[in-house]
């Protein structure tokens, strides 16, 4: 499944839209043929097993199988920004991350791009890449995609954003979401338990393993703890992020209603508590004021281009 024809009719992500994209039609994703990253840098805003002190050395992928009205990041999401390279160009920023700290390689949205990853990563093992690879997922994959990644990817960092079919459809256009959440977490799980199970470094750092995060949405804390029972019934007590950064984008203040505000103190905790009803021992949680813009990284194509190059800004 992860091979360059299979560009010739697109089936990477769930929704299988068989577009041609190596005849230059763009996939339910924005994609086209040609690799396209907006930002790669440190980040130290993942969760502490990830960031850590030194950072997470993060590659944002151009476009997104989603289409989440609600997205922080629609710049590169659904607006697509970022600049064409080649897959070559991605080996590089790997040991250039590497080279500036980094205590992984921080995938954020590659699935449209994951036939490029057994031979960029392959590449980069072997000239010297020696951390972990994240793969930084909305948690919309094949299994089939999942499976193939096996021995590629280190650590699934994965959403699992909604239990409601019918929410799903409206927030994010995908109501088959829940479906396919829950299969693709279960094989990550298989994957994970089948190499030893998860592993931290005397630091505390993830070496291998999983983390399942969750975002909380205004007026949908109901939905969000039939999430966390899907989560615990698939995969049972495994680290979870439990995240209260929504912050409301421009077309989400305008629409007002509940997403045009930020998740109320009250829902939060009812998630929190919820969470620890059903036993998980290991989770992250963020305090009061998450909802910050400075939880969206500058899409200013940092990091994309070789040194000599300068980045190339947004439009405005």
């Amino acid at each position: 499944m992860l091979r360059g024809e299979s560009l010739a009719a697109c089936e990477l992500c769930p929704r299988r839209c068989g577009a041609a994209r190596l005849q230059g039609e763009r996939g339910a994703c924005g994609a086209a043929a040609s690799l396209k990253l907006a930002r790669a840098a440190l980040h130290l805003w993942e969760e502490p097993p990830i960031s850590g002190k030194a950072g997470s050395g993060t590659i944002f992928f151009s476009g997104c199988p989603l289409k989440c009205v609600y997205c922080q990041n629609h710049e590169i999401s659904t607006g697509n920004f970022g600049i064409e390279v080649p897959p070559a160009r991605l080996v590089e920023i790997m040991l250039e991350l590497q080279g500036q700290g980094a205590l992984n390689i921080n995938l954020v949205t590659a699935t449209h791009y994951a036939y490029l990853l057994p031979h960029a990563v392959g590449e980069a093992r072997a000239r010297g890449l020696t951390i972990p690879i994240v793969y930084n997922t909305s948690g919309y994959e094949r299994v089939e995609a999942v499976r193939e990644l096996d021995g590629i990817v280190d650590i699934w960092l994965t959403d699992f954003k909604y239990a409601d079919a019918t929410l799903a459809r409206t927030l994010s256009h995908v109501p088959d979401y829940p479906e396919f959440a829950a299969s693709a977490l279960a094989q990550m799980v298989r994957q994970i338990d089948a190499r030893g199970g998860i592993v931290f470094d005397d630091e505390g750092i993830m070496r291998q393993g999983l983390i399942v995060r969750h975002l909380v949405l205004p007026g949908h804390a109901g939905d969000s703890c039939r999430v966390l029972d899907a989560i615990w019934e698939i995969a049972g007590d495994v680290p979870i992020s439990v995240m209260n950064q929504y912050t409301p984008n421009a077309a989400m203040r305008t629409a007002g209603g509940r997403l045009a505000g930020p998740v109320s103190d009250e829902e939060y905790e009812r998630v929190l508590d919820h969470a620890d009803a059903l036993g998980f021992t290991t989770m992250y949680w963020q305090e009061g004021g998450a909802v910050d813009e400075s939880f969206t990284p500058a899409f200013d194509t940092t990091g994309v281009l070789a040194a000599a190059d300068g980045p190339i800004l947004p439009r405005a």
